[in-house]
C-alpha cells in the first residue's frame, strides 16, 4: 500500500496512535498532564477529521465567475 492511496481521513485517524505515549506518560509520570494532553489530542484529531471530511453540494459562491462578484 502506497501513501498516495491513503485517504486524508485515514491518515488523521492514524494520528490517534499518539494516545499510546500519553497513556504511558500518565502511568509513569503525571496523570494530570496526561489528561490535558489527551484532551488536546481529541480536539486536534477531531478538527482534522471534520476538516478533511467531504463537503456536500457545490462551492456556493453565488457569482457568475466574471470577476465582479455579482450573482447572475
Amino acid at each position: 500500500m502506497s501513501l498516495e492511496s491513503v485517504t486524508p481521513r485515514h491518515a488523521a485517524a492514524v494520528g490517534l496512535l499518539a494516545f499510546g505515549p500519553v497513556i504511558v506518560y500518565g502511568i509513569t509520570h503525571s496523570a494530570l498532564a496526561s489528561i490535558v494532553t489527551a484532551i488536546n489530542l481529541v480536539v486536534i484529531f477531531g478538527s482534522l477529521y471534520v476538516a478533511m471530511s467531504p463537503v456536500e453540494g457545490g462551492h456556493g459562491h453565488g457569482h457568475s465567475g466574471d470577476g465582479n462578484g455579482t450573482a447572475s
